[in-house]
């Protein structure tokens, strides 16, 4: 498998039904991504864990709401 260009980060599960255009999308352009369900809530020290090493293995920053 190829290195994540994307990085979804959802905060639930039930997040899921918001992003999974997003998959097909990626996945009809053969574009590698990984998502993670991860809370800046209940999981901060993790969740900023996560961002640092994207953001430091070139994958950039874009939200949505």
């Amino acid at each position: 498998m190829s290195k994540p260009l994307v990085a979804i980060v959802m905060g639930s599960l039930s997040d899921l039904d918001a992003v999974k255009d997003t998959f097909e999308v990626l996945d009809s352009f053969q574009i590698p991504y990984e998502a993670k369900v991860l809370s800046a809530h209940r999981t901060p020290d993790e969740t900023i864990k996560y961002a640092k090493e994207a953001y430091d293995n070139g994958r950039s920053e874009e939200h949505t709401s």
